[in-house]
């Protein structure tokens, strides 16, 4: 009864803030991603009847308090639907840093799902286990069917699951990721995200986002499908900030990136634009032809930059197992 898998974090195209269901974690809205790779969680659990209690484990450290207790209830829905009571054991590894806007929760929760499931002995579909793992983060079903993916909204697990979205862009994007250290809150900024004026007028064009940039995947229009993502990532940031707590994720350098992103489009018209998530750090979405030039302006920051592609769904890799 063990198991192990492997998901790629996402970077958040039409991001979703605010859940409607704190505890199911239903998300106000619909919204769209990429998974990015080679940057991977590996996850192994198992069921483990002679234990005393669950054990998680995330980077060599103990994980305690609400992060226990998120995967916990991730734990202990697989459990519900195998029938199963035992302890489990997980031991979770990240490639990539983690908790400053990388989405390490979405791959973290991608894999865990996927693993326990399959240790459970329970056969599903990605679609199906996208749902579980929405439990603990709602990207995380996005990163479960991996590639470019939506997440629809719902009150059901059978309406608010991942599907992957047909495009011919995945060997076509590159991203460059400007890593910026700064510790973020989700968590609270998702909680509080109704309390901002502005989350009426987001939630209000939501739909028309999203039927955009399906078409424009489906197109293989890759300078839409990276100007929404710019132009979304302003409008969360709006009401991120106008929230009670006045959340400012952006640090100086990354308002340089946003402002290097335009002069390189601007004064020398190469296809380059600006992404984030709930973070201090960048993804710059460019394509093969243009990677050197933009990340070594980039580099001229002094901040690292990876160079990633777009990844695949969650997949099992036992030869990859942790214990």
């Amino acid at each position: 009864m063990q198991a192990t898998a492997q998901a790629h974090p996402i970077q958040g195209l039409i991001k979703y803030h605010g859940m409607r269901d704190a505890t199911l974690r239903y998300p106000y809205h619909d919204s769209i991603s990429v998974s990015t790779a080679p940057s991977v969680t590996t996850t192994t659990v198992a069921f483990e009847p002679d234990a005393a209690a669950d054990v998680y484990e995330i980077d060599g450290e103990p994980v305690a308090g609400q992060g226990a207790e998120r995967i916990r209830t991730v734990v202990d829905h697989v459990r519900t639907l195998a029938d199963i009571d035992a302890p489990v054991r997980l031991v979770s590894e990240n490639t990539f840093p983690t908790n400053i806007g990388f989405g390490s929760s979405s791959s973290g929760f991608a894999a865990a799902a996927l693993a326990l499931v399959t240790a459970a002995g329970l056969e599903l579909s990605h679609e199906a286990i996208s749902a579980i793992a929405r439990r603990g983060s709602a990207s995380a079903a996005r990163a479960v069917t991996g590639g470019f993916s939506h997440l629809r909204s719902g009150y059901d697990d059978r309406d608010c699951r991942s599907e992957a979205v047909e495009t011919g862009l995945t060997d076509t994007l590159q991203v460059l990721a400007v890593e910026v250290p700064a510790f973020k809150h989700t968590a609270q900024a998702h909680a509080e995200a109704a309390e901002s004026p502005m989350f009426d007028a987001r939630r209000a064009h939501m739909d028309e986002q999203i039927d955009r940039m399906r078409a424009a995947l489906h197109a293989d229009d890759l300078a839409a499908v990276c100007a929404l993502a710019e132009a979304d990532t302003l409008s969360l940031a709006a009401t991120t900030m106008t929230g009670p707590a006045g959340w400012i994720y952006w640090r100086p350098v990354t308002l340089a990136v946003f402002d290097l992103v335009r002069t390189l489009r601007s004064e020398e018209e190469l296809p380059v634009w600006f992404s984030t998530d709930t973070g201090a750090s960048v993804y710059v979405n460019t394509t093969a032809p243009h990677v050197e030039r933009v990340q070594a302006a980039l580099a001229e920051l002094g901040q690292p930059v990876h160079h990633w592609h777009v990844g695949g769904p969650a997949r099992l890799a036992p030869d990859a197992a942790l214990f």
